[in-house]
């Protein structure tokens, strides 16, 4: 199964490091967000990814160009100009990198990788957000309900302490709530390419039109994760993210 992920935005509101790099190759615990997806995914035997690519993505072609440089030892004779690659690290993985163009919109980018998705189902995800979810579980929900797109739906942590108030009392506070019991875009979705055609070009916010009109024709599936969510926003996220890895605490890390 085909996995497509978007990684051609700004990332403005991180810029503290995409004005160097691509949003999905800022680093988690010393390897791109993109890699900590890609291997999720691996996780569950799906190893054919396509990447849709646009702001500076010659970074992220240069890295899977020379992964073998990444994760590896190396010993270079400058004498001879000669390269011994040591203890080969090489994942199951089929990467296709396409130029999606710097401002096309997140619809846009999917249209613009139809022909590389071989008429199948396939999942879609973006390239700044970790999870635990469980993509076989959802694969098969998605086929269960024979609906064009399954959505993964989380409640999302509250980041403010709440409180209850009558008249000038404050009568319950509760420090980050759970969530308000509303439940968002997880970002982790299992599409048939019939959804292709709600995509009108470029131009188009795969969050809008298309993720509407397939709600109003009741093609839009909710698979509720209640586990770990955290997409990388802001650079208070990406050390948040960083601490978990460093400590041991990855609730995305479900690979051996």
């Amino acid at each position: 199964m085909k996995v497509v992920i978007l990684a051609g935005g700004l990332g403005t509101r991180i810029s503290e490091e995409s004005y160097l790099k691509p949003k999905p190759m800022i680093e988690i615990g010393g390897r791109p967000i993109l890699w900590h997806i890609m291997k999720l995914y691996s996780a569950h035997g799906a190893n054919d990814f396509v990447i849709c690519c646009g702001y500076k993505g010659y970074v992220i072609k240069e890295y899977f160009a020379n992964y073998f440089l990444h994760m590896s030892d190396l010993t270079i004779d400058l004498s001879t100009n000669k390269l011994e690659v040591h203890h080969k690290h090489a994942e199951p993985w089929r990467i296709t990198l396409v130029d999606t163009g710097v401002e096309t919109l997140t619809g846009g980018r999917l249209k613009r990788v139809a022909d590389y998705l071989d008429g199948e189902t396939f999942c879609f995800t973006y390239g700044d957000g970790l999870a635990d979810v469980d993509v076989t579980a959802e694969l098969a929900f998605h086929r269960d309900q024979g609906r064009l797109a399954t959505m993964c739906a989380v409640q999302p942590p509250g980041r403010f302490g709440a409180i209850d108030i009558e008249g000038d009392r404050i009568t319950r506070f509760k420090e980050k709530p759970s969530g308000d019991g509303s439940w968002v875009n997880g970002g982790f979705f299992v599409l048939e390419p019939g959804v292709l055609r709600y995509i009108e070009g470029d131009e188009t916010v795969w969050e809008r039109e298309p993720l509407e009109c397939l709600a109003r024709d009741g093609q839009l599936s909710a698979y509720s994760h209640r586990g770990f969510w955290q997409p990388m926003d802001t650079l208070r996220d990406k050390v948040k993210l960083d601490d978990l890895w460093q400590t041991g605490k990855a609730p995305w890390k479900v690979w051996p």
